[in-house]
């Protein structure tokens, strides 16, 4: 377990208004907010820090004054949209075209498999003040418990509520570990050949990231095409470690998020290729979806425990159209790939979720 007692230099008793909560703890009174990928050196200074970064490539991250065990529910009421008013940035048709248009590049050679993704959004009004993110991730943990779930609300900065399953990254000293996700279906029984291929080859792209800042043949894949029940669905996960080569460097996170970000389970591969492709047929930003949302905690003498989650299954509202809450969905296409059980899989992830989040 984490020593959750102040480290480094002395903080205040409070900060600023914002919470955040991850891994059985709970975080208050913001201190000081970061740019990671402008200024990752500061992220070297000891606390406890909640970090969102957006699929588009910003990273923040705001260190707290005080951390404490998550004592559990609030018993707060989540009011959530109306069911029938959530919308989707590509409707089925779309989604359907767009799925056969990656089939043509994945024939082509541009690409062997790529990410594509749809965005819900719903009206949900400031009334009094921003929603409150606590009730929503307490309704989540009651019908839909995730290893991942978590939440950063800061008020006119982060409002993000995650579920998600999958790590992106786990620093524990000098040991990183990502566990990227790839194969969905309602049972195991359901999983296929391309659910399989699939997860390999997103598995080799993330062995190929880590190699990038691992020490030379310390990258391992220490679980294959390993089955997850979830609410639900069931997922393939493999668990692929490596050893740092520079653990105690100040600038760690440029070093990682260069190498790793986006992830690759919700960009593709080749990756950059993937990209490009991605903004090409995605109509909208993802925003903190696929992106990446979880904590960092920097002992006094510099040591780095970090557990990052990929951030599907995640919530966020913003304060535009009179305020919005917004949720992500996606599936891998590959050349193997059904466009109708393509958008399916798009629904099953969707469905627990956003009816939970949804008033009733």
């Amino acid at each position: 377990m984490l020593d959750d007692r102040p480290t480094g230099h002395p903080q205040p008793a409070a900060g600023a208004p914002g919470e955040a909560w991850f891994a059985g703890r709970r975080a208050r009174g913001v201190l000081e907010r970061v740019d990671v990928v402008a200024e990752p050196e500061r992220l070297a200074t000891p606390g406890w820090w909640a970090v969102v970064g957006t699929f588009e490539g910003t990273v923040t991250a705001w260190r707290f004054a005080q951390v404490a065990p998550d004592d559990g529910a609030d018993g707060r009421r989540w009011t959530g949209p109306a069911t029938d008013s959530w919308r989707t940035s590509l409707d089925r048709a779309a989604y359907v075209a767009a799925v056969a248009r990656i089939r043509d590049d994945i024939r082509e050679g541009r690409v062997y498999q790529a990410n594509l993704c749809r965005v819900l959004a719903a009206p949900l009004p400031a009334e009094g003040g921003e929603p409150d993110a606590r009730a929503l991730h307490e309704r989540l943990v009651a019908g839909n418990p995730a290893p991942f779930a978590g939440g950063v609300h800061v008020p006119g900065e982060a409002w993000v509520v995650t579920a998600s399953p999958e790590l992106f990254l786990r620093v524990e000293g000098d040991v990183v570990t990502s566990g990227p996700i790839k194969g969905t279906a309602p049972t195991a029984a359901g999983l296929s050949a391309k659910d399989r291929a699939e997860n390999v080859m997103i598995t080799d792209l993330v062995r190929n990231d880590l190699q990038r800042v691992c020490a030379p043949g310390t990258v391992e894949v220490t679980a294959l095409l390993a089955q997850e029940q979830h609410p639900g669905l069931v997922h393939l996960v493999s668990t692929v470690r490596g050893t740092l080569a520079d653990a105690a460097s100040p600038v760690l996170w440029r070093h990682l998020l260069a190498a790793t970000y986006p992830p690759g389970s919700v960009s593709g591969a080749p990756k950059s290729s993937a990209l490009d492709v991605i903004a090409e047929l995605e109509p909208v930003a993802r925003g903190p979806y696929c992106g990446a949302v979880g904590w960092i905690q920097v002992t006094a003498d510099g040591t780095v425990r970090a557990e990052l989650a990929v951030g599907i299954r995640t919530f966020w509202w913003t304060p535009d159209a009179g305020g919005t809450l917004r949720f992500g969905t996606g599936a891998g296409i590959t050349w193997q790939s059904d466009p109708e059980g393509e958008w399916a899989e798009t629904e099953l992830k969707a469905a627990r979720l956003v009816g939970l989040a949804s008033s009733r």
